[in-house]
C-alpha cells in the first residue's frame, strides 16, 4: 500500500496504515495535529515543524515518516536495540534494514514493530494480531542470556526473516526486556516469530515442532 501524504508549508508526513498498531503516542503528543476522529486525521500546519518531526519520531512501528523541506532527516540512531514488548512485538530502533529470502533489501528505517505472535497478516511486522489470538508473553528474557561481543557483522542492524523459521539478525544490536534489562549483546542470534519458543525472544526450534508456515 502506497503511503498517504499530508503536507504543510514546511514539513510533509506520511503515514502507512498497515505498519500502525494504534499505539497513539502521535495522537497524546500532537493532539491537535494527530486527530483520527477528523479528516484529513494529520494536520501538519497546526505545529511548528520541528514539533511535527519529533512527534513522529515518537512512532514505534514506523508507520509515521517525514520529511522537511529545510532538508533536515530523522537522525538514525547510534546505536540498534530491540525492546520485547509484553504481550506484543518486537520493537527495534536503529540502522535496520530488512532483507527478503533472495538477500533482496525489502525495507531500510530507523523503526518497526515485528511479529512475534505468529499470526500477523503483513509479516515480518506487527499488525496487532496477538490481541485477536490471545497472545501472552510478559517479556521477560528465556534463559538462554547470552551476552557476547559484537563480531564483523557492522553496525547497521540486517533483519532475515526465514521461510517458515525465526527472524536471523546480523549486525551489533541489544535486546532488552520489556522492564530496560538487557539480556543479550552481540552481532549474531536468532528470535523466535511463531509464538511457540519456550525460551522467547530466542529462537528454540519450536518452528518445526508445530508446523509453523508464513504465509
Amino acid at each position: 500500500m502506497l503511503r498517504k501524504e499530508y503536507r504543510s508549508e514546511r514539513i510533509v508526513v506520511s503515514f502507512d496504515p498497515e505498519r500502525c498498531i494504534h499505539a497513539r503516542y502521535c495522537v497524546r503528543g500532537l493532539p491537535e495535529v494527530f486527530n483520527p476522529s477528523e479528516r484529513p486525521w494529520v494536520r501538519p500546519d497546526r505545529a511548528i515543524a520541528d514539533h511535527v518531526a519529533e512527534v513522529v519520531m515518537r512512532c514505534p512501528t514506523g508507520a509515521l515518516q517525514f520529511e522537511r523541506t529545510d532538508g533536515a532527516t530523522e537522525p538514525i540512531p547510534q546505536e540498534n536495540a530491540i525492546v520485547v514488548g509484553i504481550n506484543g512485538p518486537l520493537y527495534v530502533r536503529g540502522d535496520i534494514q530488512i532483507k527478503g529470502p533472495l538477500g533482496e533489501t525489502l525495507l531500510e528505517d530507523t523503526r518497526v514493530a515485528l511479529c512475534r505472535c505468529g499470526e500477523s497478516r503483513n509479516k515480518p511486522f506487527c499488525d496487532n494480531s496477538h490481541k485477536q489470538t490471545n497472545f501472552r508473553d510478559k517479556g521477560i528474557l528465556g534463559d538462554d542470556r547470552l551476552m557476547k561481543e559484537p563480531t564483523s557483522d557492522g553496525r547497521r542492524l540486517r533483519i532475515i526473516p526465514t521461510v517458515n523459521g525465526p527472524l536471523l539478525l546480523r549486525g551489533e544490536v541489544e535486546i532488552r526486556s520489556a522492564a530496560g534489562e538487557t539480556v543479550y549483546r552481540g552481532s549474531r542470534t536468532a528470535l523466535c516469530r511463531c509464538g511457540h519458543s519456550a525460551n522467547k525472544p530466542f529462537c528454540d526450534g519450536s518452528h518445526a515442532e508445530v508446523d509453523w508456515r508464513d504465509d
